[in-house]
């Protein structure tokens, strides 16, 4: 059996992801990191942008996930998000048009959520 990680991937609200990983990849104010099991001990700061996860029965786990923290010890990984969701969970439509209304609105924070919540999606 190769080697897992325990990955727990909570928001504000709800536990958005739990589960078996081979490999995990999130964007963090030091840039992207990946963490397989084995991986040093780390505590960072999670930019918004896509979580990808690599599960132990080779599914690809993908997710919005904006402003919070990755900590990994024990080859157990926590990402702890302001905001998280599924990219199963998206509604394009709605996505675009937040984009669009954000853009039109010169709102960088919401324009950068929504681009972060379509390129979710594009990658499940």
């Amino acid at each position: 059996m190769a080697a897992e990680l325990h990955v727990e991937l909570v928001a504000a609200d709800r536990s958005v992801w739990s589960g078996e990983a081979t490999l995990v990849v999130a964007r963090t104010t030091s840039g992207d990191i990946g963490v397989m099991p084995g991986h040093q001990p780390l505590l960072g700061v999670l930019e918004s942008g896509p979580v990808t996860i690599r599960t132990s029965d080779d599914r690809t786990v993908v997710a919005a996930v904006h402003g919070g923290f990755i900590s990994f010890a024990d080859d157990k990984l926590s990402l702890l998000a302001e905001i998280a969701e599924l990219a199963d969970e998206i509604d394009v439509q709605r996505a675009e048009r937040a984009l669009e209304r954000a853009k039109s609105d010169t709102d960088a924070a919401s324009e950068r959520r929504a681009e972060v919540r379509l390129r979710a999606v594009a990658v499940r």
